[in-house]
């Protein structure tokens, strides 16, 4: 698909639409009917966000027309485009709005409803260490402006220890400017320890800001103010001249600026140096005030996001919650931080995400409204009567107390699919009697509306009425692949489990994990195994198919590009559900990463690692001393006359049925290995049943130590932990 496909094209171009074209009548009437009515226009549309002004009634100048409806009224629009608005002289402005500030003012919502705090985004600490912390690490989903693949690499280089170093970052990374981003994290690097070099010391207070990078509009107009005696209007002037790169206004500009300078006392040299040093910036660089603006948006979402993480989380969810590849997103990263994800449930879940405890810790509790084909009307009155007479202890309790006239099949459905009746009856016995479960809902509500009274009513509210009983029957319940496939479906994630569960425990240490694949790796071929998400067929300009495709595992989701050569060979792969193993480069494109796919099969664990994992099960096992304190461990002899020790840490953990659970103590694991670098290798040894596997982190390397181990035998006790020499 594209903006310029036509059914012509389309019709030449793609096989099997021109087959089916050819040979099914039906599909043939239907594309020549359509061929009729394209390209006309098919309604006037509203601009998003444009807003035209007149010093007079609108009605003098231009014909206006109802729009569509704005807060339940129905707005008035201009008949003429907003080129020929323009044209005749009226002003167009654009006012924008921003999902991240509502994203703010809800976490601040969230954030004073569970700790009693009102926060002042406009008061908090602009040096707080957890926000440059998070910044520094990358940890940036979520971050406006921030989260972007190429961005968080050079957010991670950088390590930004002031709001400048922010905003500057914002300023310089777009085209053209990008390319100075390395000189500015350089000198950044060196500030303090050796002095930036300046054109002339009379940049060096404009420049110093920004490690002796320009990066602000404002920069320019104030170099040339500083060396060429311009005043600022003559500056901003300079500017959009030198923008427009039109080759003889750059020359005369040139010679006017080198003149400037010349009077001023510096050198034809010096003044040649700065004018080539302006010229680049003069048409891109960034307004500051801008720049601050946004990089102020994004310190205050880092800031709630390193400080409540699951608060804000919670915000982010309730805002995109009708977006699937966001909602993925962001529980990929609650799973990464730890957070639990808790399924919707009809005596849990409120309409929209919430925050509930699991133990000591925060989980986010899935949303009802959160769940496609049910809107917050539909599930309002079952929050409702639920938080006021308690919960609901069957199906036909439901029925009897909450008015479901706003309920149809299509949400019962998806309600029941998505597991949010769960705790009411089995998936398959709930689907089984929709009719009857929406036939008694209507029956109880006629009875409240007529105002009928039982001989039961006689007793008073101490007694309680005899409800009108459901046999659900024994029906076996839905198998778990089908349950995992509504929950997809319903609500973008696995909440169950994941699909790709029972793979990750026999992946080869050498596998890497999907999540790994980062702006550090392009360039690098990788293997990784994964589940076929979706899959998108797409053409070349030749015509010829190939595939962009989502693989995904534990750990996250990447984008896989199946060019056509290897896509004819190996088309029946790339279905949805499907587990394959990969090969192929990581590159970037467009901000993203992706991997270009150069090989690929079904993967089928290997003969020599179900051997392995055998022989595993059966072997016995040590368990980890503390290592000794400090000073016992120190050597008698020079240590640079003692090579250092290969050693190997090897974490046992047992794999449970809560695979949740499982996910957080593996998070908790890597985050404090990560706590201390160092050089022993890191090994996990995953216990299921009589079945053990071995996994490796290529990417961690750790400093056993008393502190080390303390921290680890909190997650996985004493026994969990064995230290070998290598």
């Amino acid at each position: 698909y594209s903006p310029t496909m036509t059914l012509a094209r389309a019709l030449s171009e793609n096989n099997e639409l021109r087959n089916i074209y050819e040979e099914d009548r039906i599909i043939r009437n239907l594309v020549d009917s359509a061929r009729k009515v394209e390209g006309i226009a098919r309604h006037a549309s509203t601009h998003a966000a444009g807003v035209v002004i007149s010093r007079e009634s609108l009605t003098r100048y231009v014909p206006l027309q109802g729009g569509s409806k704005v807060d339940g009224q129905t707005s008035v629009m201009t008949q003429f485009s907003m080129g020929d608005i323009a044209r005749i002289g009226l002003l167009k402005m654009d006012f924008l709005g921003l999902a991240n500030l509502t994203i703010l003012g809800k976490a601040k919502e969230i954030i004073s409803r569970n700790h009693g705090i009102d926060i002042d985004l406009h008061r908090i600490p602009m040096d707080d260490a957890g926000t440059f912390e998070l910044l520094s690490a990358g940890e940036t989903t979520g971050v406006f402006q921030l989260e972007g693949v190429g961005m968080r690499r050079y957010i991670k280089e950088l390590k930004p220890t002031t709001f400048s170093d922010i905003a500057a970052m914002v300023a310089l990374y777009r085209p053209g400017p990008m390319e100075h981003i390395p000189t500015f994290i350089k000198n950044k690097a060196k500030h303090g320890l050796e002095p930036i070099h300046y054109p002339h010391p009379a940049l060096s207070r404009i420049l110093e800001e920004t490690y002796g990078v320009i990066v602000y509009q404002d920069q320019v107009l104030l170099i040339v103010q500083a060396l060429a005696g311009y005043s600022l209007g003559q500056a901003d002037i300079f500017r959009k001249a030198m923008g427009k790169k039109i080759a003889e206004v750059m020359k005369k500009e040139r010679r006017r600026f080198i003149e400037g300078a010349r009077k001023k006392g510096f050198s034809t040299d010096i003044a040649t140096q700065v004018f080539n040093l302006i010229e680049p910036f003069a048409g891109y660089a960034f307004n500051k005030a801008h720049s601050v603006s946004y990089a102020l948006i994004a310190y205050q979402t880092a800031y709630l996001k390193a400080n409540y993480p699951a608060e804000y989380i919670t915000a982010f969810l309730i805002i995109h919650a009708d977006q699937p590849e966001k909602v993925a997103s962001a529980v990929t990263e609650c799973r990464r931080l730890g957070i639990s994800i808790l399924p919707p449930d009809i005596n849990r879940s409120q309409v929209s995400f919430s925050i509930e405890k699991d133990g000591a810790a925060p989980a986010i509790r899935f949303g009802l409204s959160a769940i496609k084909n049910v809107g917050p009307g539909a599930v309002e009155p079952m929050v409702a009567e639920r938080s006021k007479n308690g919960e609901f202890q069957s199906i036909e309790d439901l029925c009897r107390r909450c008015d479901l006239r706003g309920i149809n099949r299509r949400v019962v459905e998806s309600l029941i699919k998505a597991g949010a009746f769960d705790s009411l009856g089995s998936r398959a016995a709930l689907l089984s009697n929709v009719n009857r479960i929406i036939a008694l809902a209507q029956r109880e509500q006629r009875l409240r509306e007529s105002g009928q009274s039982t001989m039961f009513d006689l007793w008073g509210e101490k007694t309680s009425v005899p409800m009108s009983s459901l046999d659900l029957g024994t029906t076996d319940d839905v198998p778990m692949k089908e349950k995992l496939a509504w929950e997809k479906e319903l609500t973008g994630v696995y909440l169950s489990e994941h699909p790709f569960s029972a793979v990750a425990g026999e992946l080869s240490a050498e596998t890497t994990m999907v999540g790994q694949i980062d702006v550090e790796l392009v360039g690098k071929t990788v293997d990784i195994v994964g589940m076929v998400g979706s899959v998108r067929q797409l053409f070349t300009r030749e015509g010829k198919p190939f595939a962009s495709v989502a693989l995904e595992d534990l750990s996250g989701q990447v984008e896989i590009m199946v060019w056509p050569k290897v896509f004819a060979e190996t088309t029946e792969l790339w279905q949805e559900g499907n587990i394959l193993e990969v090969n192929g480069k990581v590159r970037m494109r467009e901000d993203r990463v992706q991997l270009s796919c150069e090989e690929v099969r079904s993967y089928q664990p290997s003969e020599e690692t179900e051997e392995k994992v055998e022989v595993a099960a059966v072997a016995e096992e040590e368990v980890a001393p503390p290592p000794a304190e400090v000073e016992q461990a120190v050597p008698e002899t020079k240590p640079k006359e003692t090579p250092m020790e290969k050693r190997r840490l090897v974490i046992s953990l047992s794999q449970t049925s809560d695979a949740e659970k499982d996910k957080a103590s593996l998070y908790r694991i890597k985050e404090i290995l990560q706590s201390f670098p160092g050089h022993d290798e890191v090994n996990l040894r995953v216990t299921n049943g009589n079945k053990i596997t071995h996994l490796r982190f290529f990417d961690i390397f750790a400093d056993y130590c008393p502190e080390l181990h303390a921290r680890l035998v909190e997650v996985v006790g004493e026994e969990g932990l064995k230290l070998e020499k290598k």
